[in-house]
């Protein structure tokens, strides 16, 4: 018995320093941030209790309204395509040997290595409508050229073009980890029973590689549900509102207009989706991996 408690006394000597800085950098400033919603404080400094009033005034929002369902249309656009296109350049990059391989997985990933600011530069460029390379394709295709940054229809599915093509080389290294746990015996033992690669991809690395998918898609939703520096660089000088995503509406209140207690509220909404969407979606894929 005095051996158990000594264990569990080391154990928890160990675990206390990672849980007070849990409980100082998360727990502590979550906290403080539901207290807030019930006040109208500015940013820095106290103010009055208000009660439930921030959210009353949320649901009668018509901006925080747009945010939802811009950050939603966000989400739509990125996620799954996202994930389909990192497991499809994964299948491809997979067959490949040596340095071969090793050049192109380079290739795929380096974007996800540069910073936002150097991405919107880049974009920035070959969207202009004056200079820039993409307007010759969009001309092509639609007739004339626009400017997409400046325009709401076509901002939302050019950052979302942006954001996969900069973020896909994560998924594409998650991707290549997971067929490479698959052993090669169960397709050299499928191919001489005459399966195609259709049939190998459908019966042997679908199922093995669905944990991982799993994963990429939940973490693509967390992450895309929190965008915001991708469309507040892109929209910099233009009409903001029409393209607002709830992070940048967070800001909006909080820095811009000085509305803390009200800046706390969508913040503690925004982070209850992000919870409540991603634990639904991860037992719903959970649910139809063990199915599968």
């Amino acid at each position: 018995m005095r051996n158990r408690y000594r264990e569990y006394a080391w154990a928890l000597a160990f675990v206390a320093p990672f849980l007070i800085v849990y409980l100082v950098i998360f727990i502590y400033p979550t906290i403080k941030m539901i207290e807030l919603t019930f006040t109208d404080a500015p940013l820095i400094g106290d103010g009055n209790w208000v009660g439930l009033k921030n959210y009353v005034k949320l649901f009668k929002d018509k901006l925080f309204t747009t945010s939802v369902l811009n950050t939603g249309y966000f989400v739509l656009l990125t996620v799954i395509p996202n994930t389909l296109v990192g497991l499809g350049i994964a299948l491809m990059v997979n067959r490949l040997k040596g340095w071969t391989q090793s050049v192109i997985l380079a290739m795929f990933f380096l974007p996800y290595i540069l910073p936002v600011s150097v991405i919107f530069l880049i974009w920035r460029w070959i969207f202009d409508v004056q200079f820039g390379i993409g307007q010759y394709v969009i001309e092509f295709f639609y007739g004339e050229r626009v400017p997409v940054f400046r325009n709401p229809v076509w901002l939302m599915p050019a950052v979302a073009f942006i954001t996969i093509w900069w973020t896909n080389g994560f998924n594409l290294l998650l991707f290549i980890a997971g067929l490479r746990n698959i052993p090669q015996d169960m397709y050299d033992a499928s191919a001489l029973d005459g399966a195609r690669r259709w049939q190998q991809f459908r019966y042997i690395t679908w199922p093995l590689i669905w944990p991982i998918t799993a994963l990429v898609l939940t973490i693509q939703l967390i992450l895309q549900l929190k965008i915001f520096d991708q469309v507040y660089l892109f929209t910099i000088g233009g009409q903001a509102n029409p393209t607002m995503v709830m992070v940048q509406y967070v800001y909006k209140l909080a820095f811009q207009m000085n509305k803390g207690g009200y800046g706390a509220t969508v913040a503690l909404a925004l982070f209850a989706i992000i919870v409540v969407f991603s634990v639904f979606q991860y037992q719903l894929l959970r649910v139809r991996g063990g199915r599968s």
